[in-house]
């Protein structure tokens, strides 16, 4: 038995923070792992922990530029490795090991950091990051192994692939419901990109495919995602501008940030994020919509190839709205198509992505970090791994 912190920033919801709450949600899939959490912000993410049953404990706010909130926070994670005596202690994200790494450096604790998206080692938390090296590092794709050595040249990266749980499909009924809550009709051939509102994902190059191909009856599009930050407002309403002037602002349709992705994606039929300059880590809404049944459109970066092969969907290459649009094009007007690669998909994610491998995979992976590190007990008063 190990019990495992968790520390993520808490600000933002997206990949990072729907791994934790899937790991909080189905902690039973491991008895061995007691997973808590420590996070920085309130908001959605404590929200659904909480929800989860799982203990979380707030280290307050933290910004760089206020000195005093990093120490306030450092105190914080310092009383709570006290208290609570953690086996091991994951840092999601390079903000969160430059910040709080050292802390539990201090504690004599093992400490593992754990990558989940594109990085180059140049940006300052990254950089600050550096100085902290972990135990161990996980990747969440073969891909992230290389972006990896850009930090930590010399350090063990294992690979654990995102645990993405079965998507139930919806009756006819419920698939109905789902559609008139927005006034989609039934028979629409509904294409869905769910992500960020971030430039890079390729929401532009979707709206320019589809106003190539607006004569092309019975097809809507779902933008599901909603603005974060100031910047990301700024961009969402430059997608809305640019519906309008494509001509299409009737059938895309703007669903704004939402907490039952998984069952938007069920009442979809297509699912395309034709990434332009974006490398995603492994791209756990891929994974989503092949559980859903959705053949998925997207292009050669990242870590797109482990996810998505020609049993599952499209992968292009990046910036060609016209390629875009020839396969959006094939995958309307032929569902025999769209059924074959449904079934693909969803078997291909059941094989390399169930969370009933991967989160066994994540304990044996931690257990190296906590077999690997020296007694803390003789140093930090910190308990025996496996003692309660």
């Amino acid at each position: 038995m190990i019990r495992v912190l968790h520390v993520a920033p808490g600000n933002l919801f997206g990949g990072i923070e729907t791994l934790l709450v899937t790991l909080a949600r189905l902690r039973d899939l491991c008895p061995s792992m007691e997973p808590e959490f420590a996070i920085c912000f309130e908001g959605r993410l404590q929200s659904e922990l909480e929800a989860a049953g799982v203990p979380v404990h707030g280290l307050g706010a933290l910004k760089v530029r206020y000195p005093n909130t990093i120490w306030r926070a450092r105190r914080r994670l310092a009383e709570l490795l006290r208290r609570r005596h953690p086996d091991v202690v994951i840092c999601h994200h390079a903000w969160t090991q430059a910040i709080l790494g050292p802390v539990v450096r201090a504690a004599n604790i093992p400490l593992v950091f754990w990558l989940q998206g594109q990085t180059t080692g140049r940006h300052w938390s990254e950089r600050w990051a550096a100085l902290t090296p972990p135990d161990l590092a996980i990747c969440l794709s073969h891909f992230l192994t290389t972006e990896l050595r850009t930090i930590y040249p010399d350090i063990a990266a294992h690979v654990v692939y995102n645990p993405v749980p079965p998507i139930a499909a919806l009756t006819d009924a419920a698939r109905r419901e789902v559609r008139a809550e927005i006034g989609t009709a039934p028979d629409a051939v509904v294409i869905a990109q769910a992500c960020r509102m971030e430039p890079g994902k390729g929401a532009r190059i979707l709206l320019d495919a589809l106003g190539s191909i607006r004569d092309i009856a019975d097809w809507e599009c779902w933008q599901i995602g909603g603005p974060q930050r100031a910047m990301e407002r700024e961009y969402f309403d430059a997608l809305r501008a640019q519906a309008a002037r494509l001509g299409i602002d009737g059938r895309v349709r703007f669903w704004g940030q939402r907490g039952d992705v998984a069952r938007l994606l069920a009442a979809a039929d297509i699912y395309c994020q034709p990434n332009d300059t974006f490398r995603e880590g492994l791209g756990a809404v891929f994974i989503e919509a092949m559980r859903a049944g959705l053949p998925v459109v997207t292009t050669r970066l990242g870590a797109a190839p482990e996810v998505i092969d020609e049993t599952a969907g499209f992968l292009l290459a990046p910036g060609d709205a016209g390629a875009v649009a020839a396969a959006l094009t094939e995958l309307i007007r032929d569902p025999a198509l769209r059924a074959r690669l449904s079934a693909g998909g969803r078997a291909r994610a059941e094989a390399r992505f169930s969370p009933a491998v991967q989160i066994p995979l994540l304990y044996e992976v931690l257990m190296k970090a906590v077999r690997g590190h020296p007694d803390p007990a003789s140093s930090s008063g910190c308990r025996q791994p496996g003692l309660l």
